[in-house]
């Protein structure tokens, strides 16, 4: 979170929306993550580590309300819950010991429950738009849940043996970003939302969930990874360009 934006203490109306929206998603969640590693052909493990890092996430976003200019929690935010509920189980699948073989057992499951996940994403930011909730917290929340989601599925990918290492350059692209801002400041400077940022985003888990697909195997399964790294690659050396030429700071 930018430093800066929005730095009010969380009123107690707003930490109270935001506990109850949170531990009612946790709760919902930590009960379904058991049922689904079943469905799923899952380890039991897999739902127990799943609520792990559930409530790491629900912490985290708790301790940033000061991001969040509102009294209330918000409905995108609660969407944006339920999305990182479901992509703490598809990281704890993922990440497994056995990652490559739990998703083997259920490949088509595993990607309609990431299509869901993405078809929820967007709805978010409808949503916060609409009822004038939009705030450094909520973006920062949906972006970092979509960033997870592809670092899975890159990994993914790279665990099934459908691309090579080089494949966790797409998940791992963002979080180089991030560190990248310590020795280079300006990369830290404003961007605002576009388009192109988000479909970017959209076409990345789009190309990973159809690499996972038991019928896309190598070699076409290495060449839908590349091109999306590639449109990846394209839209961060346009936004490093942009901040790199003081325009982000300019903004501010």
């Amino acid at each position: 979170m930018r430093e800066g934006a929005g730095e009010n203490r969380p009123s107690p109306a707003l930490k109270a929306s935001a506990l109850l929206v949170l531990a009612t998603v946790f709760v919902g969640a930590a009960a379904a993550y058991l049922p689904l590693a079943d469905h799923l052909s899952f380890d039991h493990d897999i739902g127990i580590a799943a609520a792990a890092l559930l409530l790491v996430i629900f912490v985290l976003v708790f301790n940033g309300l000061q991001h969040h200019r509102h009294q209330s929690f918000g409905l995108a935010n609660a969407v944006t819950a339920v999305r990182a509920a479901m992509v703490s189980l598809v990281a704890a699948a993922v990440f497994y010991p056995a990652a490559s073989q739990s998703i083997a057992n259920a490949p088509w499951s595993f990607v309609v429950f990431v299509l869901v996940a993405l078809a929820l994403d967007g709805f978010d930011g409808h949503l916060a738009r609409r009822y004038e909730q939009v705030s450094d917290l909520g973006a920062r929340f949906d972006m970092e849940i979509d960033a997870l989601l592809i670092l899975c599925l890159s990994a993914a990918a790279f665990f099934l043996g459908k691309a090579g290492a080089w494949v966790l350059l797409i998940g791992l692209m963002r979080y180089g970003f991030v560190l990248a801002q310590y020795p280079v400041p300006r990369l830290a400077g404003e961007l605002h939302p576009t388009l192109r940022r988000k479909l970017v985003c959209v076409v990345q888990i789009a190309a990973l969930c159809a690499i996972l697909l038991p019928f896309v195997t190598a070699p076409v399964s290495s060449w839908l990874a590349a091109l999306a790294l590639l449109l990846l690659s394209y839209s961060f050396a346009v936004d490093c360009l942009y901040l790199l030429s003081g325009a982000g700071e300019e903004e501010e």
